[in-house]
Parts: structure tokens; sequence; C-alpha cells
């Protein structure tokens, strides 16, 4: 196996095996003073960070979870109805939970061959409401967690390097308010727990040159071609993608809000460029047709294709502002917001709220735009019955990327993307969850491309393959007790595919198992035991490592998921049924020693001497030679598929398990001595 592609931990602490000294929960209701305390705050409610409440909580820690706005969900709640996957069997854990709580609301609701359980795909095409509602639940379930609605955080408070308490201001009351908490998870869409903690973290786009990205930093990109345009200089800036408001609409006349009016700060010169769009075919069909990706025939070359629908239940739709046309107004509308106070982020989400509006009234009324294309405008409207306290826009902006940590390790686009003759993406030790989604930046800057194709930095659904996401990246650099699994440590073009909602969920529930594990063990997030935080991830359904050819029916499917981040396998086929190979067996046992620090295995002289295959025998005796294990509990009946005489080969698959129970033997022996 060719190891340039395999990243080993560093800087990352010793393992630490064990249940260590187990902290003492710590839950209290506010003081009179003011004060909240909990083992563990989680900031930010957003999807992440509510997998993160649920996940902690269901390990035994006392959460609290505070939320800027008076609901939960972020994004999801806030009109993007759709699960932003490509690969469903890519991601599972708790985001795989909602997502099959999604579909037995609609089954119980409207019956299992209903229209709307075809629209909601399985679960992940829902309302924001549905999708509201199925957050709710998830936390009502959970005894240990506490919700904070309506906190604005403003400040952290350190004692050397860590953080104490944080301070917020309860904008229902007007109120100081205190958080103490023994670990915190900064799950916020802006980083503003590790900003106000001091921690080091980027802003804008890195060059070129930094990471050797090729697309970093000024770029013109051609979306239908696929291909770089002249003009891009790959240079480093300040600037951030375009963020928007992601509409909820109907076509449904009786549950339809409509716009009577312009709203407040009107402009129609904000969208008169769109005319340019539509004369000059950047309103017209895409190269290609993908599902769910906001493609209605009778919108093309009419001004409704300013925006992308795609179907969701109830006669509603999941409705994009289309970042691919020049006129598209909300590039460098948000160019001040991360570092920005509260009021004036306020007056950056009043803005981008306008410009929404403005740009639906523009398309059902403005007298220039051909009738036909307004009469088709106007079947579409706000829900009467989404959003029903806020006028019935959402209440969360879409905050593309904002601030990023710099962590223990910085996710590239070389580690999200295929390089030289590799057949798989780069292999972290460290792993604790796959992603998947092409990367996918609106566009940066206003400037097009010379030949009007495009605005610059837009870099549209770019595709890439799966790829291992290591836990160092959401671990800060200094600043102790706190993991960040949102506004976390990559480039801009790799965040750029990492956030998504459903890889954030998948995120944030290693943050909230990792901060149980920190104070329950009694260690920093830094060195929190990656091993046993894998184990634990395994169990609770995440995919740490994908692959092309196995499911969960396999039986190899855990110890093959966890080998998979320790440089087994060199592709996405795990070939799990094949007969395992001499060179094979001696490469994963090199591995397998390595981690579990045993240089002690003796190899079976009957292995050294085979060049083709290995028997079942020769791989059990070669196991039962560690010397920390006496391998009673390793029978052939254990890990195999099916018991067959021992001289029979071996099977991927098998030595697979065989290796796993072994080091989870091992594991458990160091716990007893410990």
């Amino acid at each position: 196996m060719d190891r340039r592609n395999f990243i080993r931990l560093s800087s990352l602490g010793t393992l630490i095996t064990g249940s260590g000294l187990a902290a003492s929960c710590v839950y209290k209701n506010a003081d009179s003073e003011g004060e909240d305390f909990a083992d563990i705050a989680v900031i930010g409610g957003t999807p992440a960070g509510i997998m993160a409440a649920i996940s902690a909580a269901r390990m035994g820690s006392k959460v609290i979870l505070t939320e800027y706005h008076s609901h939960l969900g972020g994004m999801t709640t806030s009109g993007l109805g759709k699960s932003d996957i490509e690969n469903k069997e890519a991601i599972a854990g708790l985001f795989k939970e909602f997502t099959e709580m999604v579909l037995h609301y609609y089954t119980e609701k409207y019956g299992k061959s209903s229209k709307e359980v075809l629209l909601c795909k399985e679960g992940y095409y829902y309302e924001p409401s549905v999708a509201e509602l199925v957050f709710n639940q998830m936390i009502a379930k959970e005894k240990n967690i506490k919700v904070l609605f309506n906190y604005q955080i403003e400040e952290a408070e350190m004692k050397s390097e860590k953080i104490s308490r944080l301070r917020f201001k309860d904008c229902s009351s007007g109120d100081t308010r205190f958080l103490n908490a023994e670990v915190f998870v900064d799950a916020t869409y802006e980083g503003d727990v590790f900003a106000l903690a001091r921690a080091v973290y980027r802003l804008g786009r890195e060059g070129k040159e930094e990471f050797n990205e090729a697309h970093a930093g000024h770029i013109f990109f051609d979306f239908n071609e696929k291909a770089f345009l002249e003009g891009g200089s790959g240079e480093e800036d300040s600037r951030l993608p375009a963020y928007t408001y992601r509409l909820c609409m109907t076509d449904d006349p009786a549950n339809s809000y409509v716009l009577t009016e312009p709203p407040h700060g009107y402009d129609r010169n904000n969208y008169v460029e769109y005319f340019n769009d539509l004369k000059d075919g950047r309103l017209s069909a895409p190269k290609v047709f993908k599902e769910g990706h906001g493609y209605y025939s009778d919108h093309f070359d009419t001004m409704v294709r300013v925006f992308s629908f795609t179907e969701i239940p109830n006669r509603k739709y999941d409705v994009n502002i289309n970042p691919r046309p020049l006129g598209f107004p909300f590039v460098g509308e948000n160019y001040a917001y991360p570092e920005s106070d509260w009021a004036a982020r306020e007056r950056i989400f009043q803005r981008h709220r306008e410009l929404t509006l403005g740009l639906i009234y523009f398309v059902q009324n403005d007298p220039e735009i051909p009738e036909e294309h307004r009469n088709l405008a106007m079947k579409y409207h706000l829900p009467k019955d989404e959003f029903t306290d806020n006028e019935h826009f959402p209440w969360q902006l879409y905050i593309r990327e904002a601030r990023r940590l710099k962590g223990m390790y910085t996710l590239t686009e070389n580690d999200v993307t295929l390089r030289e003759d590799a057949q798989r993406t780069t292999v972290f030790e460290d792993t604790i969850i796959t992603g998947e989604f092409p990367i996918d930046s609106f566009p940066v800057s206003k400037v097009p491309s010379k030949d009007n194709k495009v605005l610059e930095g837009y870099i549209g659904m770019y595709e890439i393959s799966p790829y291992q996401i290591p836990y160092r990246i959401l671990v800060p650099e200094k600043v102790l007790g706190l993991i960040v699994p949102v506004a976390a440590s990559t480039t801009h073009v790799a965040y750029s595919t990492v956030r998504m909602e459903p890889l954030w969920m998948g995120i944030g529930q290693v943050a909230g198992i990792a901060a149980h594990m920190s104070r329950e063990l009694q260690v920093e997030i830094k060195d929190v035991p990656v091993l046993q935080l894998q184990n634990i991830l395994i169990k609770n359904h995440q995919i740490l490592t994908y692959f092309k050819d196995i499911d969960r029916a396999d039986k190899a499917f855990d110890a093959v998921q966890f080998w998979g981040t320790k440089g087994f396998f060199d592709s996405y086929l795990a070939r799990t049924q094949e007969h395992l190979s001499t060179e094979d067996c001696k490469l994963w046992l090199g591995i397998f020693e390595e981690i579990t620090n045993n240089p002690e295995i003796t190899i079976d002289a009957e292995l050294n001497n085979n060049d083709q295959a290995v028997s079942i025998s020769v791989l059990q005796n070669t196991l039962q030679t560690m010397n920390k294990s006496d391998g009673k509990n390793l029978q052939p009946e254990s890990w195999l598929y099916e018991k067959r005489a021992l001289e029979s080969n071996v099977l991927r698959g098998e030595a697979c398990m065989a290796m796993y129970q072994l080091y989870q033997e091992t594991e458990l022996a160091k716990d007893k001595n410990t």
C-alpha cells in the first residue's frame, strides 16, 4: 500500500485507556446572580449543536444548549428542506435517526403510500416545521438537556488557556447571564466562542500556494465544464462566499402569503442586471440535470430561474437563490458579518431579508418582466403555516462560511480529493466521520469572468470522492476545554464541502461524545483517546470509512470501518469476501502491532513461506501469540462468516473481524490493569 496517502496522529497526546476518574455530574438551575451550571455547554442550536447535546446527554452528561434565536435547528428548520447529501451510505449516526423520524412522521400522518411520503425521500426532504418538530422531539426525549433560547453570547472568561465560563445577554429579559461548564462546544456557524476565547482562526480565502490547492484563492471556474477560466490569480483575500436566506414556498393558493407591496428599502436597481442574464442565456437549462438540484423545465429561460426549486411535501418547495446569474445581488453584503457585534449583525440580517423579499416582489411584479414570467412567479408564495411568528420568513440567515478555527490539523482540498494515482483520499488514523458532498462555494465577488460565464469565486458542485475527516480539526491549537464541530479547521476550499448540515450533524455527534469523554476521563479535549472514541462512534452507527462494496448487513462491517482508518485499504473496495493475500496479511499485522504497541507478535512460519493466500489456522496461530491476551476468546467460530475447515483460506472480512476482536480484548485487558 502507498503510505504517502496515510496520515498518522500528531500532537494528540498519549493514548489513555480505562474509565479514568469519573467526574461528578453537575447540573443546577440558575442561581440568584444569573448563573447556570452544567457538565457540558453547547453554544449554538444548529443541527450540529443539537446532535452534540443529544450524544453527550445519552452518554450521561448534563447539558445546557443555548440558542440565539427562539427556535432550534439552524438552516435545517429555516428553509433548507432537503438534506445536502449525494451518497446516503456515507453518513449515518444521529443524522440517520433524524431522517427516520421524519419518515415516520409523514408515514404516520399521511399513510405509507401517500404523495407526502414519496416526496419526503425516505426522510431526507422535509418541511421546515416538520424538521423543527423532529428536533424538538429528539431533545425532549433527553432528560439531561436544558435549552436556553434567546441567549446572545458576549464574553468568554479564561483561566490560563481554558474557558472558565461564558457571559450572555438573555435577549428575552435583557439580563446578563453566566454559564459554567467543564467542557464547552462551539456549535455556532460563526465560531463565536473560540473567537471570544482568543483562539487562532482563519477568515477569508487562502492563496493557492499556501496549501498547494488547485481551487484556492481568487478564481473563475466554469461550473458546467468543471474547468478553470482565464483571469483567476489564485491570490488570498478576506472575502467570503455570499450569504442568502433559504426559502420555503408553496403553490397552494389556500396556504399562500402573498406580497402585496414591496418590502422596506426596495430598489429595483438591485435586480435589473438579471435582464442581461435572461437575454444572454444564463437563466437557461443546466448542462447536466440532477435530482434535487432545483431544475424545472418550465422555469428555464424565465425570470423564475433566478430561484432554484426542489419539491418537498405538502405542495411546498425548498427554494435556493440561484448563484449562477451575474445579476446575483447578495455578494459582498456579508463581508463584515463575522467580526461585527450583534447590533451590526442584526442590520445585516435585515438587509438580506429585504433583498430576498425584494427579489420575490421584483420577479412577481416588475412591469419590465414579461407577463408570462410574472404569472409563473405568482404561482409561488411564502406558506402561511411556516415561520408563523416571523411573517412566514425564515429565522436563520444562511451563514455559508465565517470564521474557521486554526486547529491541530487543517483539512485541505488535497485531503478531500484523489491525489495523483491514489485510489482513495487521505486516510487519517484519527478519522471520526466520512464526508462526501461536492465542493460548492457561492460567489465571492461581483466581478464576472471575461467571457461573462460566472462570478468570481463561484465553485459550483465540483464532484469529489468520499473522504475522511480527522478528529484534530475540531481541536483548537491552544484554547482548552473547547471542541468545535461547525467552524472547524479547514481551508476555504475544504470548508466548501464540509459545510453541509448532514455532515455537521455527524460531527456534532462526535463533539458531544468527545466532550463527555473529556470530562469523564478528566483529560483535555486534545487528549481524548481516539481509539476509544472511534469504537463508540462505530457502536453508534457512525460511518468512519466509506466503501462501495459493503453495507451494514456484512458481519465484518464494524471491523472494516475501524481498520479503514488505520491503513488496511487503499481503495473504496473492502473485498470482504475475497481471500486474504500474504502481502496484505503482513501489512495488516504490522499496523495491528503498531496501534496495540505490541512488537512481540510472532508471524507463523507458514505465512512467511506462502506467497498466495492465508489459511484460517495460520492467522489464528499468529494472533494467539499476542503476549497481552491468551486468545482464549479468539476462537474461529467468533470471527468466521461460517464454520469450515481450518485449512481453508481466510477471507479479508474474517481477518478484519479477528483482528478487531483481538484489539478489543487487548484494550479491555489494559483497562483492567489501569
